[in-house]
């Protein structure tokens, strides 16, 4: 009887509609522009499902630094995280105080997740962008990554509503012709979705890489350009494709009336 119960739940189980939810490496700042009176700011790495708030655990990353886009300085922030639980899993955070002017990007490399449901890796180099003390040179250069999104539109300073454009770049040559998903830092899971296709919002981009969107809401935006790798990496003895994404996240501000 319990053989034949499992089975009727298996059955019942594999009847039921199934909803993949966008994967999103994830760095939100406590905020996306300092001055003179607010100079620390703290920095969360995780790896979410942004708009219905659930987590998975993120790994120690392999790679994760700040650059002064300004001045060319990097800072190795695997010195300064601790481990922390957030939406209910591992994540890290960090506390930075920003001592000189410059647009900072914060970017993560992180270790490749394995995701059974798509039997597949996943790993999201992902990035934001922190401007300080006045200063906004040098947001639109492209660090060089194997794979990330060149913000086209100053990715700081933006109203929600404002279009944002970025440029999808795979071994720093544009991108034609590739989703990219978009999705909302549901804080709170104050907004509701009136029904799954409205949880990831889906762009493409054009012939040069390009792909264009307008935030409804003010808050957190995470864009995932997804590409496959041009490795595999063995699992169980098999060689699995793995989901390369290149990851920024954009605050949008509301406009105070």
């Amino acid at each position: 009887m319990k053989i034949l119960k499992k089975i009727f739940l298996l059955f019942v189980f594999l009847l039921l509609p199934t909803v993949v939810w966008a994967h999103f490496g994830c760095i939100l700042p406590s905020n996306s522009m300092v001055d003179q009176s607010k100079r620390t700011i703290y920095v969360t790495f995780s790896f979410i499902h942004p708009f219905e708030q659930n987590g998975m655990d993120l790994a120690k990353p392999e790679v994760l630094k700040m650059v002064n886009l300004f001045k060319g300085t990097k800072v190795n922030l695997l010195r300064k995280i601790r481990p922390i639980t957030f939406l209910g899993h591992k994540a890290w955070k960090a506390k930075i105080r920003i001592k000189r002017p410059g647009v900072y990007c914060i970017y993560m490399v992180p270790k490749p997740y394995w995701e059974p449901a798509e039997d597949k890796f996943i790993k999201h180099i992902t990035k934001t962008y922190v401007a300080a003390f006045g200063e906004e040179e040098g947001w639109s250069k492209p660090l060089g990554l194997k794979t990330e999104i060149v913000p086209l539109t100053r990715p700081f300073g933006l109203y929600a509503g404002n279009v944002f454009q970025g440029q999808v770049l795979l071994d720093n040559k544009p991108v034609p012709n590739c989703w990219v998903e978009v999705e909302y830092f549901n804080k709170g899971s104050k907004v509701k979705a009136p029904n799954e296709y409205m949880v990831t919002q889906v762009i493409r981009t054009d012939s040069q890489g390009v792909f264009t969107f307008a935030a409804p809401l003010p808050g957190w935006w995470g864009f995932a350009a997804l590409n496959e790798a041009d490795y595999t990496i063995k699992h169980n003895g098999e060689q699995k494709p793995v989901e390369l994404g290149a990851v920024i996240w954009v605050q949008f501000l509301p406009i105070n009336k």
